[in-house]
């Protein structure tokens, strides 16, 4: 796997390193995670492009957790484990950047044609979702902390349209959300955006009980699957991709972010569309208990559709 690692030698190697007592406490898992978060946050507040955005969401995951090996039995054999990264991986940081509530709306306004303004968050998203994993590098680096990440998007079979890292997957396992039956992951700050993660070296205390006991496991975010009053994103979606049995047609909804692509053509990569993202689950979901009435979830039912089908995130 292609991740980027940077580091001085093994961990190992470097936990017995001596550090002054200052480089001990950030290393402590508290003051890691707020270090974490903290700049990420920082990242999204300096940005001269700010606007575009709403508070970041993040999540922690431990390396360990047994669903990151179920994502080869329900993404693609090939999908990478924390550790195909980053040898030594103990954490997986992940974050949501939910686009502003102006660039949901005027995508909103058309059923069909996609609004500039999502094409060009989009396509900043991705580039600031870069940026933030490169910040994190030189930040954690400073500590003694190695970290991979891969690309936001891109890293898929054109084929199979299937992703070796899938990011919303990885958020799903971090807590942030629970998939809809538009394969979008549907956060507490709704589905408008996109997702970025890393992979570190260092333990910053999380376990799966605590994952499991805030996240998408015991939430469901999309109302059709708690309770069956919603197929929004059905209605929304211009070329019928997404079924109400469940099922889901890759190749259709690819086409039609290509389509997009190519009327945005000033616009690098602006492989997106991004209707089924601008239902009542795109800037906020609150989570529910699963009723008796829940529809029954899609076959891929903790898998998010691709990287390349990713209409919104």
């Amino acid at each position: 796997m292609a991740g980027a690692a940077v580091g001085n030698g093994s961990p190992a190697a470097r936990r017995e390193d001596s550090r002054g007592d200052g480089e001990d406490e950030l290393r402590d898992s508290e003051h890691l995670r707020e270090l974490i978060t903290a700049t990420i946050e920082s990242c999204v507040r300096s940005s001269s492009l700010r606007a575009m955005w709403r508070p970041p969401l993040v999540g922690f995951a431990s390396a360990s957790d047994a669903r990151f090996g179920e994502l080869r039995e329900r993404i693609v054999p090939s999908h990478a484990l924390p550790a195909d990264l980053l040898p030594g991986a103990k954490t997986i940081v992940s974050y949501f950047l939910p686009f502003a509530e102006s660039i949901v709306r005027a995508n909103a306004a058309d059923r069909f044609k996609v609004a500039r303004e999502w094409a060009e968050a989009y396509r900043a998203t991705n580039v600031q979702i870069e940026g933030i994993n490169q910040t994190l590098l030189l930040v954690l680096k400073e500590i003694d902390v190695s970290t991979a990440a891969e690309p936001p998007t891109g890293r898929f079979d054109r084929e199979t349209l299937t992703s070796t890292w899938s990011h919303k997957s990885v958020a799903a396992i971090a807590g942030l959300g629970s998939f809809g039956m538009h394969r979008m992951l549907i956060t507490d700050s709704g589905s408008a955006g996109r997702f970025g993660s890393l992979v570190i070296d260092a333990d910053v205390g999380v376990e799966k009980a605590d994952v499991g006991a805030k996240g998408a496991e015991r939430r469901e975010r999309c109302r059709y699957l708690a309770d069956g009053e919603c197929l929004e994103c059905v209605r929304l979606c211009p070329v019928g991709a997404i079924k109400t049995t469940g099922g889901f047609d890759r190749q259709v909804c690819w086409a039609r972010c290509q389509s997009v692509a190519a009327a945005f053509a000033d616009i690098p990569r602006a492989e997106v569309c991004g209707k089924c993202a601008t239902g009542p689950c795109a800037l906020g979901a609150a989570g529910r208990p699963r009723t008796d009435q829940g529809a029954p979830r899609p076959e891929e039912e903790a898998v998010e559709r691709s990287d390349p089908a990713a209409g919104g995130g």
